[in-house]
């Protein structure tokens, strides 16, 4: 299945409220698997959610690393 990839990485640092934001057209049949990858650390917590339009959305915390994964369809 084709879907657009959002990954939004949070930045943390005190005053400055930017993040840094990648889009992608990705071709993937396992958006889980595909999260995966991301998923590096020695403490990571990842919150998935589905919505009724067929977004899938989560939530990373890659050792303190706040980051969102959006996946819709294209």
């Amino acid at each position: 299945m084709r879907y657009e990839m959002v990954r939004e990485i949070f930045n943390e640092c005190a005053n400055n409220q930017m993040r840094d934001v990648f889009f992608e057209e990705v071709d993937i049949d396992d958006t889980d698997a595909y999260v995966r990858r991301f998923c590096t650390g020695g403490d990571v917590k990842c919150e998935k959610s589905v919505f009724p339009d067929g977004s899938v959305v989560y939530d990373l915390d890659s050792d303190g690393l706040l980051s969102r994964i959006t996946f819709t369809e294209a």
